[in-house]
């Protein structure tokens, strides 16, 4: 996946050090070249030999150290890289980059770098609240940097509270949206919603859908990845959440019905990728539906169909994609609901198709305008999400 980008990770002196052990692991595994910066005070927390073995590159600490080949360390390894991530980020090394510091490798190379930089800060929570280092992080901010937040939770000297660093996973996501996809989407806003809804018998029991969410996931974070501004409209969903997309949770149709109406009006890209419940039950009486009721002859009511709304209300340059679930008749059943609904493209699968539907993790789509229809072959829904954001740059 990440073959052919450079990485480096600065390392500097926290405990949370040890933990780029891993990430440094994964990124091998995801074929990118991989290079370690450490500062002398992360070397008593972890040994440079752990990387250079994980790495197979010298892991570089002295900015004067002789052996290597002659060429100015530092700039050489800035130009080639695809991304910088610090991670740990002491309050020193933060206070350094702010100030334009470079009295040590890692602050020479981040002054020397022209690409992406992310600063995950870790340290005591006293430390990170400080207004000394707020303002430092805003400057960083300012300067075009990435910050990513530290999470809550028990710190290794005891205090509880905001300061640790997060889980190579969620840095490594972060280093897909720097480096995975060209930036043609910086400025604009897109709203994604993604996975069932659920509509209440009684506190147990409840009308739903098979859908994951995971095709809608991947759309918001192929958007994000693109340089857009990305607001998740997500409903029960088994899936970790994109630390860099805005999320809003729901659970009924009525939930993400007014959820995506609060965004609908600022927003320049809608991707509906949500499988809403059809109906709920009924409540004619005003009382809670009973148990023999609920398990017979319980009266139905549709739930409120979103995309038809916002293709409706849809303002000029608004770009309205919906999706299609079928089992017979795919393509005139969609071409049908894209005409009705009012919307500008609708992306269809056929549910008995091998690979594609719900609780996969690959997608057969056809992707169909009024004046166009594109099968795509079966691929990942990863690959999926960047095919059909493809498509909609081309008519937006």
């Amino acid at each position: 996946m990440l073959k052919g980008k450079t990485i480096i990770l600065g390392v500097s002196g926290s405990i949370a050090a040890y933990k780029i052990a891993n990430l440094a692991s994964m990124l091998v595994k995801q074929h990118a070249d991989v290079h370690v910066i450490m500062t002398k005070n992360a070397t008593n927390f972890i040994n440079p030999i752990t990387f250079e073995t994980l790495t197979k590159n010298k892991c570089l600490v002295d900015t004067f150290d002789r052996n290597f080949e002659f060429k100015v360390e530092h700039v050489s390894l800035a130009a080639k890289a695809d991304c910088l991530m610090i991670a740990p980020a002491s309050a020193n090394v933060i206070a350094k980059l702010k100030c334009g510091i470079a009295d040590d490798m890692l602050t020479t190379t981040a002054l020397a770098m022209d690409g992406p930089i992310l600063i995950a800060p870790a340290m005591n929570t006293h430390m990170y609240e400080k207004q000394v280092t707020q303002d430092n992080i805003r400057a960083l901010k300012d300067y075009g940097h990435e910050i990513i937040e530290p999470a809550d939770g028990y710190l290794a000297c005891g205090d509880v509270g905001k300061g640790k660093m997060p889980e190579p996973e969620v840095l490594l996501d972060y280093i897909y949206k720097a480096v995975l996809r060209e930036k043609d989407m910086i400025g604009k806003k897109v709203l994604v919603t993604a996975g069932p809804t659920r509509e209440a018998f009684d506190p147990v029991r409840f009308i739903s859908n098979h859908s994951t969410g995971r095709m809608g996931y991947a759309l918001a974070r192929e958007a994000a990845a693109r340089g857009a501004d990305v607001v998740l409209v997500s409903g029960p969903v088994n899936i970790a959440k994109i630390p860099y997309v805005h999320t809003v949770d729901v659970v009924s149709a009525k939930d993400m019905y007014e959820a995506t109406l609060k965004y609908f009006p600022v927003t320049d890209i809608v991707l509906k990728a949500a499988a809403v419940a059809d109906y709920r039950p009924k409540d004619v009486s005003g009382e809670k539906i009973k148990k023999s009721d609920a398990d017979s002859d319980v009266k139905l009511e549709r739930t409120d169909d979103i995309i038809a709304n916002l293709g409706r209300n849809k303002r000029e340059g608004q770009f309205i994609c919906g999706f299609s679930m079928e089992t017979e008749n795919m393509i005139e059943n969609s071409r049908a609901k894209l005409k009705k609904k009012n919307i500008d493209m609708i992306v269809a699968n056929n549910l008995k198709t091998e690979g594609a539907g719900f609780g996969t993790e690959t997608n057969v789509v056809t992707m169909i305008t009024e004046e166009s229809q594109k099968e795509l072959e079966l691929m990942s829904k990863a690959d999926v999400a960047h095919e059909i954001l493809n498509e909609i740059l081309k008519m937006c």
